[in-house]
């Protein structure tokens, strides 16, 4: 099987989209992610996919925590700020934040916050897959959440 076939159906997966936030010595940095997804509810564990070629790669594993914020309808701007090139300052500046447990960047409006800390992280080809206990989570009542398939951002719902 080729990359491209892969990559092409994949496309055809409907995500939700997040904004992954980190802080600590390591520094503070953020990436758009639809690689998130629960793994139990007995600790509460989300597992989340980062590319290990990723610039924001070394923060995230060196600071052990990271927040999964879940984007609504109206990110569509944000998350391709922090999907894109831009520096670190401006994809932050663009946005209300706040911290939960961990340190790491809680984002105001999102529709959910899970503050996490890494508790493992296993190889998985071209990324990492890091295990991450929620310590924390935060709602916000309304909105629609923000999905990404066939390579566009829809509402879900």
């Amino acid at each position: 099987m080729v990359k491209s076939e892969f990559r092409n159906a994949m496309a055809r997966m409907a995500a939700a989209v997040s904004i992954v936030t980190t802080n600590g010595p390591a520094g503070m940095a953020g990436f758009a992610a639809t690689a998130v997804c629960s793994v139990t509810d007995s600790p509460p564990t989300l597992l989340v996919c980062l590319n290990r070629t990723a610039s924001v790669h070394p923060a995230v594993t060196q600071n052990g925590v990271l927040c999964v914020n879940v984007l609504s309808e109206g990110h569509q701007g944000l998350s391709r700020l922090f999907g894109g090139k831009t520096p670190v300052a401006e994809r932050f500046a663009a946005a209300a934040w706040s911290e939960l447990s961990t340190g790491s960047p809680a984002l105001e409006d999102a529709l959910v916050s899970f503050d996490c800390r890494i508790v493992h992280q296993a190889d998985g080809g071209t990324h990492d897959i890091l295990m991450c206990e929620v310590d924390t989570i935060r709602l916000r009542d309304g909105g629609q959440g923000l999905i990404y398939f066939d390579r566009a951002y829809h509402p879900a719902g």
